[in-house]
């Protein structure tokens, strides 16, 4: 038993030592603030932890989107981001608007971009443009064509 499972999730904020700690306390928290605090670190596979938490905020998810790390870092976090079901509306559209730009600089993120084709949220003819940006690829449109047709309710 580590020393943070004994005190709350903000008391443990002062005693942690390692990235292991931060690992930790990322996963298991539920509370907004103390993963927000969390995400102002900069380890990469803390703010990964905090995007597969259920307990974070829809602000949080869109601020972590914009971190960079590396390309492989950058697209796996986005892809749970994408996923994530408290990203909605506004921020939602966001993070498809900021996929799209990844997708024109070369990054690829097409695991995020195949995440916002099963949100139902997005209209198909968004997603279709992602598809059609520079730097995809015919394999990624054909994955948007098969998640959309996936979708609920369809």
């Amino acid at each position: 038993m580590d020393s943070t499972d004994t005190m709350d999730d903000a008391e443990a904020l002062k005693h942690l030592h390692d990235g292991g700690d931060y690992l930790r306390l990322a996963e298991r928290t539920s509370n907004p603030d103390v993963l927000r605090r969390l995400a102002q670190g900069e380890y990469s596979f803390v703010w990964r932890a905090i995007a597969s938490n259920a307990a974070a905020p829809t602000d949080l998810l869109a601020s972590l989107s914009t971190r960079r790390n590396s390309t492989w870092n950058d697209n796996c976090l986005l892809r749970l981001i994408a996923a994530h079901p408290a990203l909605t509306g506004a921020a939602l559209g966001g993070l498809a608007d900021l996929v799209g730009d990844r997708l024109a600089e070369g990054d690829r993120p097409f695991a995020a971009v195949l995440a916002l084709a099963r949100r139902p949220e997005l209209p198909a003819e968004r997603l279709h443009r992602l598809g059609r940006q520079p730097g995809a690829s015919a394999r990624l449109r054909r994955g948007i064509t098969r998640a959309l047709a996936e979708r609920p309710g369809r």
